[in-house]
């Protein structure tokens, strides 16, 4: 049976026909779902490109295609082309096909009438939060306000209807969209964490040089708060703090948080990075730095601080979505709060003892993630949607 995925995201293809992605999804991600399906059909915006750039993954082959959905970039772009997003989204579901919707996701949106009207069984994998999304400060945007009540309220209606529900947090996401009482439901995130995450991660803090701050999100929009962090680090700088952030991610919005540093004068201290290839690039990038930092304003389960987490790096993160369930009290701080931020990086900064500890308990945290384990929860909830959708056919004849 093949396993139709619609997806939030946006991928590329080149005029041979192949398909590529700068940062997540490569082909070997959907490995993971070839062992329940006999072939993964991606529903995705996906934009012409002359060639792949550095670094940049292919998507499909063996077993993996990419059905592609006219490429828009936000709302306008969304409303401007809307017709042609439906039609091309609806044309690209086949009927025989088990679906997955990644959700909060609007292609997936486009697909729930169709679902709905035929009784098509489908799964959602819930792995963002769109109340945070929409946020204030957040996103900057004319009807925040409205997309902030219209995509949630999909949103629990899409979880309501499944038949089966997998979330990337234990409980924080399955407490604001639960699934029915009579479907399957589970709890897997997508960080892909093989051994090699797990070597060498016993780390002793330095106790020379500057202060190594990392920072890994989309620049898109500002949902990840790198306003915040620079904020913060500028009250640091006032504090005496000799630091050096780095900045791992790209998007629209990078000339503004750019710009910022710029104003706050910390050009000489905080390093754009732009993309930086997953695997032994990333690892490496995470082993040079003394802290995570990630305060964000909305958050599923952030991947990157599970990563973090496996390689030992301690970090602070917000107090929203999945981030209470990877660290602890200690190590969280309000929404859009820099001085709590501040005092945070200079507390941790000044205390090697607590860096080793939290260093520790990070990686025991970590292990809970390792691949094998989220492999079988992930086995078992493709199982019940596979027999779901084959009683669905029979039926359907």
């Amino acid at each position: 049976m093949q396993l139709s995925v619609a997806l939030e995201h946006r991928f590329a293809r080149t005029p041979d026909g192949t398909v590529w992605t700068e940062s997540f999804f490569p082909r070997s991600f959907w490995n993971r779902y070839l062992g329940e399906f006999d072939s993964v059909r991606l529903i995705a915006r996906v934009r012409d490109v002359a060639a792949p750039g550095d670094g940049w993954k292919r998507v499909d082959g063996s077993g993996v295609t990419v059905a592609p959905i006219p490429y828009y970039v936000g709302p306008l772009e969304y409303v401007r082309r809307r017709r042609e997003v439906i039609r091309a989204t609806r044309a690209s579901l086949p009927r025989e096909s088990a679906v997955i919707l990644r959700v909060s996701s609007q292609i997936a949106n486009c697909l729930e009438a169709v679902l709905w009207r035929t009784g098509h069984p489908y799964g959602v994998e819930v792995v963002a939060d769109p109340y945070g999304i929409f946020a204030p400060g957040a996103i900057r945007h004319p009807l925040r306000r409205v997309m902030r009540w219209w995509f949630p309220m999909r949103l629990r209606r899409q979880c309501r209807k499944a038949c089966a529900a997998s979330y990337v947090t234990r409980e924080a996401l399955q407490s604001m969209y639960p699934p029915d009482a009579q479907a399957f439901h589970t709890n897997y995130s997508s960080v892909e964490l093989g051994p090699e995450w797990f070597e060498g991660n016993a780390r002793e803090p330095r106790t020379s040089g500057p202060f190594r701050v990392a920072f890994v999100g989309t620049l898109e929009t500002y949902y990840k708060a790198l306003d915040v962090v620079l904020q913060a680090l500028d009250r640091c700088k006032a504090r005496g703090l000799d630091f050096r952030l780095t900045v791992v991610g790209d998007g629209r919005r990078r000339p503004d948080f750019e710009a910022l540093a710029s104003s706050l004068g910390l050009d000489e201290r905080v390093q754009f990075a732009g993309l930086v290839p997953g695997g032994a690039a990333v690892r490496e990038f995470l082993d040079e730095a003394d802290l995570l930092v990630a305060p964000s304003r909305q958050e599923g389960l952030p991947r990157a601080m599970i990563e973090a987490m496996a390689r030992g790096l301690p970090c602070i993160g917000s107090s929203v979505g999945g981030i209470p369930e990877l660290l602890p009290p200690d190590c969280l701080v309000a929404v859009d709060d820099a001085e709590a931020l501040a005092l945070k990086i200079c507390e941790f900064a000044g205390s090697p003892a607590r860096l080793a500890a939290m260093s520790r308990r990070n990686v025991s945290v970590a292990s809970e993630y390792r691949e094998e384990i989220l492999n079988r929860r992930r086995q078992q909830f493709c199982c019940h949607l596979r027999e779901a959708t084959g009683d669905w056919l029979k039926r359907n004849a």
